[in-house]
């Protein structure tokens, strides 16, 4: 018997729709630049549900024949190319023709459209595939097409569908992909009932100020340098963050030919351009617009159309990498070096007598005291502390074979576990000293400690922030002038989900406008310390956690608030600070290693030590 059967076009449009429609964020940029392709200069998007119930795109764009209507559904059905030489001379944003009939098999789809030349339009409903009416109707040039219940035949697919909040936020994601290379289009989106962006039509400064400059007191664009270059090869313009205004979650955007793309390669050699500029963990923003001819790239590599082929990416990669180094010098950003002192590192030393506090302190509120930049009771500027620049000389460094044999001791993994099944806290023998800012030296009777003083601050903060969001109790410090936090309308789902986590660490936090938060009280263990920098980080490592458990994500939380109110590197200790650390941590049975995974302590004994000699 044979085997082998021919697939039904409603199965066969359901299976592409797995690869093209993924959520509604990828339905929804089909939409959108369908719209753009029939030439439209103003696109209403409306969204119910994060998409799940109604995703309703309407433009004036050209609009099409009761035919047209009736085709554009069909599989491989497209007005954007007639033969496969077309795929080198793209200039429209689809050509496949799997979009429509892919949204069709897997929703309710209802479309009005008309030409300028029409009296009448066509109005088409179609579920599934299968066509339900087509007739006439009176309606405004252009299509306005609504796509329902989407995934409603596909439950698996439906189940798999994140909160509201996440599909929001990728849709989010996808309207800005869109509206920052078309600025010369007028654009709104409505969520529920509320209009969350109306954007006007402008320049692509314009678009990129009234995208991410919202809701913030200064000027996004100010924060931006123009670059500029015309080659035989490719145009380059756009424009790149100053490196002042970098930070741990950018706006990076590559876009060619008026496509978003993502380009791995670019992205080094725009940081190339920055780097010495930098950070730590901190990145540019930064809005590249490429202008290529179309057949020396190829777009038709993946069905989401952001993975692009250039022919001649190596020969761009100087281009790009010459234009934002120029861009940045012309505008006075890279500093000079100074080779007599370039690579000596400076560590700001602070006072010796403020003492990190013990876990009874930070049970104390106070509106004062910072554990780590204490300066208001005695209105001290601690910036104008100097700067021991000779630390280095206080510690002879490892040699080459030293940290061989340290590394190699290290490995031994089963003797150590044992070592650090013991109960240190009765072996202390001497004084702590500290080393480069950065490590406690403990004398034992078995040997040397060494401890890392941030990530065992951190450990002995973490057991408060967790009992703080277990109990929804958290010790809050409020704050005499509140500040402002702007986090975009991208990011406000992401707070509103998370937002009982932060009030239980601390935070005391109230809408103040859309993308926008008042920072009334913050966690009593944050002293004085930036409030805002700490949130940020929060907002990042929820981001970054995806869908978790419940569990994972108080750990996850607890851990990322402890870090931002431990100890920095760089703080030198007292010996009565570097006491209380380290009898405090010895306490503990974990000490050894951090939730992250990190190493917060070894212990070297007397035979390690003796192979360094």
């Amino acid at each position: 018997m044979d085997i082998v059967r021919l697939l039904p076009d409603s199965v066969a449009n359901q299976i592409a729709a797995g690869e093209v429609i993924q959520r509604p964020a990828s339905c929804l940029k089909e939409l959108v630049e369908n719209s753009l392709d029939a030439g439209a200069s103003f696109v209403q998007i409306i969204v119910r549900d994060a998409g799940r119930t109604l995703l309703q795109v309407v433009d004036d764009g050209q609009g099409m024949s009761e035919t047209d209507a009736r085709m554009a559904f069909e599989r491989h059905a497209t007005s954007k190319i007639s033969q496969a030489a077309d795929l080198f001379a793209l200039r429209t944003m689809g050509f496949r023709g799997e979009a429509l009939a892919s949204i069709c098999a897997v929703a309710n789809v209802e479309v009005q459209t008309r030409r300028e030349e029409d009296e009448l339009g066509t109005l088409l409903e179609i579920s599934g595939s299968k066509v339900l009416r087509q007739e006439p109707v009176q309606c405004a040039k252009g299509t306005n097409m609504r796509i329902k219940n989407l995934f409603f035949n596909v439950p698996a697919r439906r189940r798999f569908l994140k909160t509201d909040q996440t599909e929001m936020r990728n849709i989010m994601q996808e309207f800005f992909r869109i509206v920052l290379v078309n600025s010369d289009v007028r654009f709104t989106l409505t969520h529920n009932d509320e209009v969350l962006w109306d954007l006007k039509a402008g320049t692509d400064k314009q678009r990129i100020e009234a995208v991410f400059g919202k809701g913030s007191r200064n000027l996004y664009s100010r924060q931006l340098v123009d670059i500029q270059t015309d080659s035989e090869l490719v145009r380059i313009h756009g424009f790149v963050g100053v490196p002042e205004s970098a930070n741990r979650n950018p706006q990076q955007y590559f876009f060619v030919n008026r496509r978003f793309m993502r380009h791995p390669y670019f992205h080094k050699a725009v940081m190339t351009a920055y780097q010495g500029l930098l950070h730590n963990d901190c990145s540019p923003s930064y809005f590249i617009y490429f202008d290529i001819a179309p057949e020396a790239i190829d777009v038709n590599i993946h069905p989401t159309k952001t993975e692009i082929k250039f022919a001649d990416e190596q020969l761009i990669f100087p281009i790009l990498l010459a234009t934002v180094r120029e861009a940045l010098g012309k505008f006075n950003v890279v500093p000079s070096i100074d080779f007599d002192t370039s690579g000596k590192v400076e560590m700001p030393v602070v006072r010796h007598d403020s003492v990190i506090p013990t876990a009874s302190d930070f049970m104390k509120r106070t509106t004062t005291y910072n554990p780590f930049h204490s300066t208001r009771e005695t209105g001290h500027d601690w910036q104008q502390d100097t700067v021991d620049r000779n630390w280095q000389t206080l510690y002879t460094p490892l040699t080459d074979r030293q940290t061989e044999v340290l590394q190699s001791s290290a490995g031994k993994e089963t003797m150590q576990d044992s070592l650090f099944e013991h109960d240190y806290k009765d072996e202390i023998f001497g004084t702590p000293y500290q080393i480069a800012g950065k490590y406690i030296a403990q004398p034992m009777t078995q040997g040397l400690m060494l401890i890392d003083q941030h990530r065992a601050h951190t450990l002995l903060l973490y057991d408060q922030c967790s009992k703080r969001l277990k109990e929804h109790n958290g010790e809050v410090q409020q704050l005499l002038f509140p500040e402002i936090w702007d986090v975009g309308l991208e990011d406000e789902p992401l707070v509103d989900t998370y937002k009982e986590y932060l009030h239980d660490l601390g935070f005391e936090l109230d809408r103040l406008t859309r993308g926008s938060y008042n920072v009334a009280g913050v966690p009593a263990l944050l002293g004085n310390q930036n409030a805002l920098m700490a949130l940020q980080q929060l907002l990042d490592s929820m981001r970054e956690m995806g869908e978790v458990a419940a569990d994972e994500r108080e750990r996850r939380i607890a851990w990322t608030m402890a870090e931002n109110a431990a100890v920095p590197y760089g703080r030198q200790l007292t010996e009565a600070e570097m006491n209380d650390m380290v009898f405090r941590l010895l306490q503990r049975k974990d000490f050894r290693i951090a939730p992250s995974g990190k190493t917060i302590a070894v212990l070297l004994d007397s035979e390690m030590i003796s192979s360094l000699f």
